[in-house]
């Protein structure tokens, strides 16, 4: 997930003095915009992967690496390192209409896909999908969770049915519970959902879309989920997917509902409790029809390392994703290339400028891994790829530090982190910050589960200390009113929107602040002996310990 666009609120902070802030020599924001417009550029087509935008992108990406003096850092081939490491996905895509509708008392409704529901093109290596007046049946939240004497299914018989689920916790309205109040837990994201659908054997599964619940509009959810879609490559893919997944808008969800004799916030609330029993919808059944391309594609991670002058075997490593969604739906002026500017183009030439800060200073003990992935928006793919098959060891990896979506407004006084799990890597971040006059800001909505929505979350649920940066709200120069008009905006009419373009009002001065704070981060680090730990209590900690003996 997009690290600034946490900021929904801001807070009431001291401000620092603008001196505080100056433009390091490090970082030069002319070359911060350059590589954004190149990158964001409709010449790059919006850098799907598998298509002539990810040649370009992956071309120019190592292209810089080498310029800025980096030595490749990806795959052996033929004995010598490559810029890339390859990333077999399977892709998935609707051939032709989609045909979905409801069966209401014997009348058939159709459900339009992009307006009543978003079907993904299935990830069984299918080549179809035929769903015939299929039962239905609520979930509520579709949890199950033993270690909390939680189980939404009670026991239901759900196989060759379709289940529909709410987004997000059952706390997640009320703020309190067995599920950690708004914070969310894994149990709260759609694809553990759609994982849970797998494990019973479901037909299908439809996650009704609520903007508050999912943290995103139904814009977002069309355009991510009627595009082109990634996997990994499984042996057993109807183990983690249904042949039929998709969303539910609200209003499909509260008519279907009505059809069945059911109030749905009624049922919503009935979903909050333990006591909740899972219904078969009477009188309604759900029918799909479509066809469905799959292959085996290859794409690439981008690796640039500089190595260290003492303890080359140990790697601080900086992360940013450079894939957005390609061309896709047309917006309301026409426009099917989803350039992906400030998601992620920002990010990625954030870790470009990285590389160059790095190469041109004086060489750590350590080594620097800059690492660009593929298909983060199709799942965290290239990230998970990448952790599950890294190239340099996880247990002398001492920590992460990805960005991914600075905002490319003036520098701000604070700071954030996707999420806000208990590490030593965070508090560090926060100790640099706290010299250089900035404050950090937890997660002001954590109910949203932005841990778990970006690429440092496969490497932290294998023990790297991870974080994902967030720019701050708090602008010390210009109108604040208007910083935080932007960000909504932006989330509301830009993000996962051909309208996420580069902007003549962007300054770049805030990516400059936050990629010196960043570099000073990670030059610490690279600079010591020291090795990042989760904090006592922490899902991650046990994992990381396993390895310990691997660090010296």
């Amino acid at each position: 997930m997009k690290s600034f666009l946490l900021a929904t609120a801001i807070a009431v902070l001291p401000l620092a003095p603008v001196a505080a802030f100056a433009a390091d020599p490090l970082f030069d924001g002319a070359r911060l915009t350059e590589h954004v417009q190149i990158l964001a550029s409709d010449g790059f087509e919006g850098r799907g992967p598998a298509t002539l935008g990810e040649d370009k992108t992956v071309a120019y990406i190592a292209g810089q690496y080498a310029a800025v003096g980096l030595e490749p850092g990806g795959d052996l081939k033929d004995g010598k390192r490559a810029w890339t490491q390859d990333v077999p996905l399977g892709q998935f895509s609707i051939d032709g209409p989609v045909a979905a509708s409801l069966t209401v008392g014997g009348k058939s409704t159709p459900l339009v896909q992009g307006e009543d529901i978003a079907i993904r093109a299935a990830m069984t290596n299918v080549d179809s999908v035929s769903l015939a007046n299929s039962p239905i049946v609520w979930v509520g939240y579709g949890v199950t969770a033993p270690e909390r004497n939680w189980d939404d299914f009670k026991g239901i018989d759900v196989k060759g049915k379709i289940i529909v689920l709410l987004i997000n916790d059952p706390d997640f309205e009320t703020g309190k519970g067995d599920f950690g109040g708004k914070a969310m837990t894994y149990y709260g994201r759609w694809t553990y959902k759609y994982e849970e659908a797998a494990r019973r054997g479901a037909a299908g599964v439809l996650v009704v879309h609520e903007t508050a619940g999912a943290s995103y509009g139904w814009a977002t959810v069309k355009n991510s989920n009627t595009n082109v879609m990634f996997d990994i490559v499984r042996q057993d893919p109807s183990a983690s997917h249904t042949n039929l997944e998709g969303w539910l808008s609200r209003d499909a969800t509260v008519k279907l509902f009505a059809a069945a004799g059911l109030n749905f916030e009624a049922e919503k609330k009935k979903a909050q409790t333990r006591a909740f029993k899972p219904v078969l919808l009477k009188n309604v059944s759900f029918s799909a029809d479509y066809r469905v391309k799959h292959a085996v594609i290859v794409s690439k991670n981008v690796l640039g390392v500089l190595p260290g002058k003492t303890h080359p075997d140990e790697y601080v490593v900086y992360s940013g994703h450079w894939d957005h969604l390609g061309v896709g739906r047309p917006d309301a002026e026409g426009d099917t290339i989803y350039n992906g500017a400030v998601d992620n183009a920002t990010g990625t030439a954030a870790v470009i400028e990285m590389a160059r800060a790095f190469a041109k200073g004086p060489r750590p003990d350590r080594s620097v891994l800059f690492l660009t992935v593929t298909a983060e928006e199709k799942g965290l793919l290239g990230s998970e790829y990448y952790a599950a098959n890294p190239v340099y060891p996880l247990s002398r990896t001492v920590g992460m530090i990805n960005t991914d979506a600075l905002s490319p407004l003036a520098p701000t006084t604070d700071f954030n982190v996707s999420g806000d799990a208990k590490q030593d890597l965070l508090d560090l971040l926060i100790a640099k910050g706290k010299a250089s006059g900035r404050v950090f800001t937890p997660d002001p909505s954590p109910e949203a589960g932005y841990f778990f929505r970006s690429d440092h979350f496969p490497m932290a649920k294998r023990g790297v200390p991870a974080i994902s940066f967030g720019s701050g709200v708090e602008v010390i120069t210009g109108d604040k009113a208007a910083a935080k008009a932007w960000a909504d905006n932006y989330t509301r009419d830009k993000y996962h929107q051909p309208a996420d373009e580069w902007g003549p009002d962007w300054t770049m001065d805030g990516m400059v602040a936050d990629l010196t704070l960043l570099h000073d981060l990670g030059q610490d680090l690279a600079n010591s002996r020291s090795w990042p730990e989760w904090a006592e209590g922490s899902e991650f900690k046990a994992i990381r310990d396993a390895s310990k003996a691997d660090r010296k």
